[in-house]
């Protein structure tokens, strides 16, 4: 992937259950992070094979860090009333990476085409309320190599500006990876070229999702 390309986007931290009632119906609704497609469908199925007796268990994901792949099912309700609606909750979320199941187990009372939209949309934000989002952010890599008294200086500018430090080794002196964000690499290198008096030699690295 391009440098360029990476992006900010939100995730699940886990995922959660949910439930409203809606004149008798039942609205379950289960959400879960996912990797891919076939973990999206496999989560479906597992929901499908535990509500087995319900009339009908709709679904809704989104697959890739910039929302490539969308589907939904209806599994049955009015055309466009259940796993669209659905859908639209998790793009209005800025969710990438999700997949949600809502399980409706009938109580007798018609809901009406509109009835049906409000109740799958009301699902999905019950059960969004009860999960933890996260924020991936873009991180450049810079691989720093320099002397113990310099590696003090770097961690305290790291500490004042919020990058992140990781992989840390002691030998003869210090080496570390310092995560940025990507536009600051040129204002960053000429910082930790100044406060360490040039004894340090960077290697910029990837940008990842952080």
């Amino acid at each position: 992937m391009e440098k360029n390309q990476l992006q900010t986007y939100r995730v699940l931290l886990e995922g959660g259950e949910g439930e409203i009632i809606e004149k008798k119906s039942r609205f379950i609704a289960y959400i879960c992070p996912v990797e891919d497609e076939e973990q999206a469908n496999a989560f479906i199925d597992s929901i499908k094979k535990k509500h087995y007796d319900a009339r009908h268990n709709c679904s809704a994901y989104i697959v890739g860090t910039a929302g490539e792949l969308t589907k939904c099912s209806d599994d049955g309700e009015p055309a466009h009333t259940a796993g669209r609606p659905m859908l639209e909750i998790l793009k209005k979320a800025e969710l990438n990476n999700v997949c949600v199941v809502v399980t409706r187990y009938f109580g007798g009372i018609l809901l009406g085409t509109g009835g049906l939209v409000r109740a799958y949309s009301d699902a999905v934000k019950a059960v969004l309320e009860e999960c933890d989002i996260y924020e991936l952010r873009p991180y450049l890599g810079l691989h720093i190599a320099t002397d113990y008294s310099s590696y003090g200086k770097i961690e305290h500018m790291a500490g004042s500006k919020g990058f992140i430090i990781k992989n840390i080794v002691y030998t003869d002196g210090v080496e570390l990876d310092l995560f940025i964000p990507p536009e600051e690499e040129n204002e960053c290198v000429g910082s930790l070229t100044n406060i360490t008096g040039g004894k340090c030699i960077i290697t910029s690295g990837d940008i990842i999702n952080m």
